[in-house]
C-alpha cells in the first residue's frame, strides 16, 4: 500500500503553506511562532526547494546553491531562524575574474571595488563614488523604466569592461540582464557591497536539517510527498487546499494560504484564472519567467586537495569579448562560474573537493530534444566544461572521479517549476504577487519574483513580509469574529 503522508494531518489549519522553498519554510516557522497552527506541505521528497543538494557513491555531496549570498543573510537568519544557523554562516575568501577585458581577484566589498575601479580600470574616484551612493539610495518605489544599462552608461559611459566586472556576479547570483530595471540591479548589488559574499559552512544539506528541527520546534506540520494540486475559494475567500499525497487525497479547510509555487503557478493552475479580475489576469500573463540553468558537478579524491588561495571561492570565466545577455544564454556556452568547494565547506564530512560550473540557459533548448540528443547534450556539457576548466585546474579530466549535468529540464523535473525558472520571474512578477491577497481573501504568495526578491537573502526576507500579512489578517478575521459575536450577544439580550 502506498504511504499516505498526511495521514496525521488535522482537518482545519489557520495556515496551509504551499512549497517549502527559502520563503515558504521562513514564513511557515514565523507563522508557527505567532502561535498559528500551519500545515507545509512539499511535493518533493525533501525540503528546500533550489536550496537543495544530492549525494552520490563514494562520499560526494552536491550543493545546488549554496554560493553565495550577502551579509545579510547573517542577521536574517539569527532573527527568524536560531543563532546556531546564523554562526554557520562565513564569509568567501575571494572571487576572481577571468575573461578578454580583465584578470582580478576581489573580496566583492565597496572597499576593494573602490579601490579597483579607481586603479586598475582608470575610473575617476567621483564617478565611482557617485555610482555606489545611487545605488545605495535605490528602493522598489523608485522609477521602474530605467534599465541596468542606461544606468552603467551615466556613470562609465563606453566602458564595456566594467560593466561586465559590476555586472556578471549579480546575473550570476539571481538573473539580473542589462534589459532589467536598474533598481532590480541595483538594490541586490548593494547588498552584496555590504561586507563582501558569504556562505553556508556545512552545506545546504546541514542547513535545511537545521530548518526542518527549527520548524518542529515551533509546531509546524511537516508533510513531504504531498503534492498541492487546487485551492478552493468560497464567498472570494481561501476555504481549503486539495492535496494529493501519493494516491490519497485529502481535503485540508484553512484560512489562509501562503504559495511558495511560482506566482504563474499559483493564479492559473492552483486557483483558476476565473476567480480573479480581468485586469489582474491580464497582469499576470505579462509576467515573464526567468531564465534557467545547465550545471556541471565534478568531484575529485579526498586526497586530491586544491588551493583556495590560487583558484578562489568563485570564478567567474568568460571567453567572450564583452558581456551580453544573449552569450550568457547561449547553447554555445562562452561564460562559466565556477564554484570551488573545499574541506572547509563541510568540516564535518570526509574531506574532498568538488566543482560547480554553472551556466545561465533557456529552457526552450533543451525542453523538446529527444531522449538520445538530450543524453548526448548532456555528455557534451561534461567533456566541454571540462575541457574549459583545464585552463584552472590542470589535467582535471584525469583527477575527476565522478562528473554529471543538469539542464532546465532537470530543475522543472524536481522544482515543479515552469520552465525549470531558477529564479522565479521577470521584475513584473512582483507586483502580481504583492496584489494576490486584494484579489482573494487569504491568499498569498512568497517566492523567486521580482529579482529583487530572489535569491537566497530576497527570498527569505519576503517570506518574513508575507508571514507577517497573513497573521495581520488572521487577526483582522478574529477581531471581526469576536465584534459579531458580542453584537450577536447583544441583540439576543436586547431581545429578552
Amino acid at each position: 500500500m502506498p504511504k499516505d503522508f498526511l495521514k496525521h494531518a488535522k482537518n482545519h489549519y489557520d495556515v496551509v503553506v504551499i512549497g517549502s522553498g527559502l520563503a515558504g519554510l521562513t514564513a511557515a516557522n514565523i507563522l508557527a511562532r505567532q502561535g498559528r497552527s500551519v500545515l507545509l506541505v512539499e511535493q518533493h521528497y525533501k525540503l528546500g526547494g533550489m536550496a537543495t543538494w544530492f549525494k552520490r557513491p563514494g562520499g560526494h555531496i552536491f550543493d545546488i546553491s549554496l554560493h553565495g549570498f550577502p551579509y545579510g543573510m547573517v542577521k536574517s537568519c539569527r532573527r527568524y531562524w536560531s543563532k546556531e544557523i546564523a554562526d554557520s554562516i562565513v564569509q568567501l575568501d575571494g572571487v576572481r575574474f577571468d575573461n578578454p577585458m580583465f584578470s582580478l581577484w576581489t573580496s566583492f566589498t565597496r572597499e576593494d571595488f573602490t579601490k579597483q575601479l579607481i586603479e586598475k580600470f582608470g575610473v575617476e574616484e567621483a564617478s565611482v563614488v557617485a555610482f555606489f551612493d545611487k545605488a545605495r539610495g535605490m528602493n522598489f518605489y523608485d522609477d521602474q523604466t530605467t534599465t541596468a544599462r542606461e544606468l552603467f552608461d551615466e556613470f562609465f559611459p563606453g566602458r564595456e569592461d566594467v560593466i561586465r566586472l559590476l555586472m556578471e556576479p549579480i546575473t550570476y547570483a539571481n538573473g539580473s540582464t542589462l534589459e532589467d530595471p536598474a533598481i532590480s540591479y541595483g538594490i541586490v548589488f548593494s547588498n552584496f557591497m555590504s561586507k563582501g559574499v558569504f556562505t553556508f559552512q556545512g552545506g545546504t544539506d546541514k542547513l535545511i536539517h537545521q530548518m526542518e528541527a527549527e520548524l518542529k520546534k515551533s509546531g509546524v506540520d511537516i508533510a513531504i510527498n504531498c503534492d498541492a494540486q487546487k485551492i478552493n475559494l468560497e464567498g472570494g475567500k481561501v476555504k481549503s487546499v486539495e492535496v494529493d499525497a501519493k494516491g490519497a487525497k485529502h481535503t485540508i479547510a484553512c484560512d489562509a494560504v501562503v504559495s511558495n509555487a511560482n506566482i504563474r503557478q499559483t493564479i492559473f493552475q492552483l486557483v483558476g484564472e476565473d476567480k480573479f479580475d480581468r485586469g489582474f489576469i491580464d497582469d499576470a500573463k505579462a509576467v515573464r519567467l526567468n531564465n534557467s540553468s545547465t550545471q556541471v558537478y565534478m568531484a575529485l579524491q579526498p586526497d586530491d586537495q586544491l588551493d583556495v588561495h590560487e583558484l578562489g571561492d568563485l570564478l567567474f570565466s568568460s571567453t567572450a569579448p564583452k558581456f551580453e545577455t544573449d552569450a550568457l544564454l547561449s547553447r554555445d556556452i562562452t561564460s562559466r562560474t565556477y564554484s570551488f568547494y573545499y574541506p572547509k565547506t563541510r568540516p564535518h564530512a570526509d574531506p574532498r573537493c568538488l566543482i560547480v560550473s554553472s551556466t545561465n540557459a533557456h529552457y526552450h533548448d533543451w525542453a523538446d530534444l529527444p531522449e538520445d540528443e538530450y543524453a548526448d547534450s548532456k555528455q557534451d556539457l561534461c567533456e566541454t566544461t571540462l575541457d574549459a576548466l583545464d585552463k584552472y585546474v590542470p589535467n582535471i579530466r584525469e583527477r575527476v572521479v565522478h562528473v554529471e549535468a543538469s539542464t532546465p529540464r532537470s530543475f522543472k523535473h524536481y522544482t515543479a517549476h515552469p520552465a525549470g525558472a531558477s529564479f522565479g520571474t521577470k521584475f513584473e512578477g512582483l507586483a502580481v504577487s504583492r496584489a494576490l491577497p486584494q484579489q482573494v481573501t487569504g491568499l498569498y504568495h512568497a517566492g523567486s519574483v521580482g529579482i529583487i526578491m530572489s535569491g537566497w537573502l530576497g527570498a527569505m526576507n519576503y517570506g518574513v513580509i508575507v508571514a507577517n500579512e497573513v497573521d495581520n489578517q488572521l487577526m483582522s478575521n478574529s477581531s471581526l469574529s469576536t465584534a459579531a459575536a458580542e453584537q450577536g450577544v447583544a441583540e439576543d439580550v436586547a431581545a429578552s
